[in-house]
């Protein structure tokens, strides 16, 4: 279970933050200043030093000339009145030592060489310096004095800084927490009843709520006028919308009502029509099938053709009021979904088509074990049209190929019926799914154009969806999914 997150109040935010930048500042000015100090005291130090060596460097070429190191021992110890000299040394200029002054405690010096040309250099290690001078007689070098420091005056100086600095940020810190305190009553607090007003609305989303500001605050206050009139905007514009969304909800319930009874008419009148012209149809047929064995007994070349034109029109219409039928039951008919095998399903009418249709050599491929959920009449009647379409338009196929299979896209399962039949114009695909709509004509292919209708509102009232793809002459693919079981 995760923890909800510690909220902190703007008020309390902006104090720390004055402190923070308080001290920020301080810090920074603190560190700026004891650079600067410390710069200053170093480059000060190395030019006394450089001073005093270049004195100490006039001062002992004559004891080197007489080979006089007592001499240059007492100039060399004038350096011990500064208490930052740890060591000094007077070498010659085969750069053996002549004379040297260690102050109690402190290692020996150790000189380093001047570059040919150099009269004087100094080097800065931390707070260390070492400052060398030539000795030299009427332009001939002699030797090097030396002078080795270490500053421990500026270490003392930095935490002699530090300490006034820390004094100076506690008590700016201090009159930075009673400033936010300050703030806090004067400005905080009418913030916080702003957004407590604000809080109410949201909850309770009553916009009849207003907000009464302290008017010593032009700010707070535009705020406020701002807030005020956005609420009384809202409020008018939620009442209209009450009303209106009032309204459309009754229009809504009469047109769904009248959009209902209309349906329930159109279908309970498609399914009279169809139902009612079966028995006169059977009747016809009846009577067509007494004529015909009664020509086959009296042979008559004028009533033949006749004959053979009443019987096809006869089976057309049967045919159409079938399909009538399917229609309005794939719109009415209540669902019984089960488990169903549509590999099963799939073989079993195609072995019907072939036994309907023994002269025909078409080559089927089914995919075994397609499972899914679905109610069997209505799913039975959906693939019975879309193979009865692929038996028909392979009618001039040789050698015919139906196949039927499932595939996988996007994690979702898609079966599809395939034929390499006469296909259609890609550019006319939205006029498959539609009722009485052809793209070929009877003459060719026989139907009624309702079939491909029949699949698709049988397979959206299960939820799903179909479609269809190919091409003139290329044969055609329909798509269609379905709920698949776990």
């Amino acid at each position: 279970m995760s923890k909800t997150p510690r909220r902190r109040s703007i008020s309390s935010i902006l104090t720390w933050m004055n402190v923070l930048v308080s001290g920020i500042g301080l810090l920074l000015a603190y560190i700026s200043f004891l650079g600067y100090n410390l710069y200053a005291y170093r480059q000060a130090a190395v030019v006394t030093l450089s001073g005093e060596a270049q004195i100490i460097a006039s001062n002992s070429a004559s004891a080197i000339i007489f080979n006089d190191p007592v001499s240059a021992q007492q100039t060399l110890s004038s350096v011990a009145s500064s208490s930052d000299v740890l060591a000094a040394a007077v070498y010659t200029g085969a750069g053996t030592p002549f004379a040297q002054y260690v102050r109690a405690g402190a290692p020996l010096l150790a000189p380093r060489d001047l570059a040919p040309g150099e009269s004087k250099k100094t080097w800065v290690d931390g707070l260390d310096l070492l400052t060398a001078s030539r000795v030299v007689m009427q332009g001939k070098p002699l030797g090097t004095v030396y002078i080795w420091a270490h500053l421990s005056h500026m270490r003392r100086q930095a935490t002699r800084y530090g300490t006034i600095a820390g004094s100076i940020l506690l008590v700016c810190l201090g009159a930075a927490l009673v400033v936010g305190a300050v703030f806090r009553r004067v400005l905080a607090n009418p913030v916080v009843a702003f957004a407590d007003t604000a809080r109410l609305v949201t909850r309770y989303r009553d916009y009849s709520i207003r907000f009464t500001p302290n008017r010593r605050y032009k700010e707070l206050l535009l705020l406020t006028d701002a807030f005020n009139e956005m609420l009384a905007e809202i409020q008018e514009r939620d009442a209209a919308l009450g009303q209106a969304k009032t309204e459309l909800e009754v229009r809504v319930e009469d047109r769904t009502a009248q959009l209902q009874s209309a349906n329930r008419e159109l279908e309970a009148f498609s399914y009279t029509v169809a139902h009612d012209l079966r028995g006169p149809l059977q009747a016809i047929q009846n009577i067509c099938h007494l004529i015909v064995e009664d020509e086959r007994r009296h042979p008559s070349e004028a009533k033949s053709p006749m004959l053979s034109q009443l019987g096809a029109s006869i089976t057309a219409m049967s045919n159409t009021i079938d399909d009538l039928l399917d229609l309005s039951r794939s719109s009415s008919a209540a669902l019984h979904l089960a488990r169903l095998d549509l590999s099963m399903l799939v073989t079993s009418i195609l072995d019907m088509l072939a036994k309907a249709d023994p002269k025909r050599q078409v080559i089927t491929v089914v995919q075994p074990r397609c499972f899914i959920n679905g109610d069997p009449g209505l799913i039975q009647i959906a693939l019975q049209n879309l193979l009865r379409n692929a038996w028909k338009f392979t009618g001039h196929v040789d050698p015919a190929t139906i196949e039927f299979g499932a595939t996988e896209k996007n994690g979702e399962t898609i079966f599809y019926v395939r034929d390499n039949g006469a296909g259609f114009d890609p550019r006319k695909a939205d006029r498959l799914f539609k009722p009485f709509q052809r793209l070929h004509p009877t003459t060719e292919f026989p139907g009624t154009g309702i079939g491909l209708a029949t699949v698709q509102r049988i397979i959206r009232r299960h939820g799903g969806e179909v479609w269809a793809e190919g091409g003139v002459e290329k044969g055609a693919t329909f798509y269609f999914t379905l709920d698949v079981p776990k």
